[in-house]
This record gives structure tokens, sequence and C-alpha cells, in this order.
């Protein structure tokens, strides 16, 4: 089931903004976590987020902003949903903290 009365907060404005254009750049075991919560959210909901799009062309924004919407609009009627909708806010976070690192090192940090 899905809830159609979606208003993000600002949090999660920010969240995607924050997010790079393109791509992440993810190290292979958070690439394999991300992809693996992709893959286990789309199989158990019958949903295809990104037809056709390979794993590394999908853009920063658009993944952390798929993510964000799934997590506030899918409502889970199974264990399998509730298995993989208990993974989005992990993955939300960790594709924040990457984001947080490329603004600060764009920004001359360290």
């Amino acid at each position: 089931m899905v809830k159609t009365d979606y208003i993000p907060e600002l949090s999660e404005v920010r969240m995607e903004r924050r997010a790079p254009e393109g791509p992440y750049t993810l190290d292979a075991e958070d690439r394999a976590y991300i992809e693996g919560c992709l893959k286990q959210v789309e199989a158990a909901f019958g949903t295809d987020g990104f037809p056709g799009m390979r794993f590394e062309a999908i853009p920063g924004r658009a993944l952390i902003r798929r993510f964000i919407v799934w997590w506030r609009t899918l409502e889970p009627e199974s264990e399998a949903q509730s298995e993989a909708h208990a993974q989005l806010p992990g993955a939300i976070r960790l594709l924040d903290t990457v984001s947080s690192y490329l603004e600060e090192k764009a920004r001359g940090g360290r």
C-alpha cells in the first residue's frame, strides 16, 4: 500500500539538495549495501525505482529522493515488505553521510 498525502519535511529536502547531482561514489561495501537495499525494496514491493538504469548511473539526488519517498509512502503489508522497508532509514543515513562528506570536501575541509 502507498500513502498519497506525503509532504516532505525540511530535513528531507536538505538531504536531497546536499546529495550529488551525479552518481554517488561509494566504496564496495557501501555500494553493496545501498544496491542491496534498492533491490530488496523493489522485489518486496514489486516496483522498479529506476527502470533500465544501471545502479552506477543513478544520480545521487534521485536515489536519496526515491529512498526518502519510499520510506515515507510505502506501507508494508508482509514480512518481506517490513524487512525491506526497515532497511531504508539506514540507507538514507549512509547516503546523507556521504553527501555531507562530499559537501565538506568541496568546501576545502578535510
